[in-house]
């Protein structure tokens, strides 16, 4: 079965976006960019939230498009995008991701804030989470994490300290 891999970058202390969703605190690197293309080797499907999607249009860019990977948009509200290569998926979530770990192809990279990564995880559809740390404390902010109705405990698979002081880490969920 198909691996499921949730990623997001958040500060040091627990959030993904500043109250006004900002995320110019964000560093990016070689390093990250490494990881990121051995990663885009590994998938054939990414699975996006629709707040996280509206916030790379908000920056101005079309959602990217890889060769060979097909992207999904969860959203109950949109019916249209101009990014034509986003397939907009407006049932659960959960249920959608379980029909498309048990489909062949390679694994899936689920991107989103809160909202997706709690519907997911006490789903228990989340393999492996991989975090981007970032050395800044923003003091408030979107939280990582909503609350979720379960522990769900993970062992360390690896972790890389990058040159701009971010910390990658890629935690296995444990069943």
């Amino acid at each position: 079965m198909r691996k499921s891999r949730f990623g997001v970058a958040c500060s040091l202390d627990g959030y993904i976006a500043r109250k006004d969703h900002g995320i110019d605190w964000i560093r990016s690197g070689e390093e990250a960019t490494a990881a990121m293309t051995d990663l885009w080797k590994s998938i054939d499907a990414i699975v996006v939230g629709r707040k996280t999607y509206d916030l790379a249009r908000k920056i101005g860019k079309p959602w990217p498009s890889f060769p060979g990977v097909k992207n999904y948009l969860c959203s109950r509200t949109l019916r249209d995008i101009p990014d034509k290569h986003v397939r907009i998926i407006s049932e659960d979530a959960a249920v959608f991701v379980r029909k498309l770990k048990g489909e062949k192809g390679k694994d899936i990279f689920v991107m989103g804030g809160g909202e997706l990564a709690k519907s997911l995880f006490e789903a228990g559809l989340i393999d492996e989470l991989r975090m981007t740390i970032h050395p800044i404390l923003l003091g408030s902010g979107i939280p990582l994490f909503l609350p979720i109705s379960r522990q769900i405990d993970l062992g360390l698979l690896e972790s890389k300290t990058f040159k701009n002081g971010c910390v990658w880490v890629t935690y296995q969920v444990r069943r």
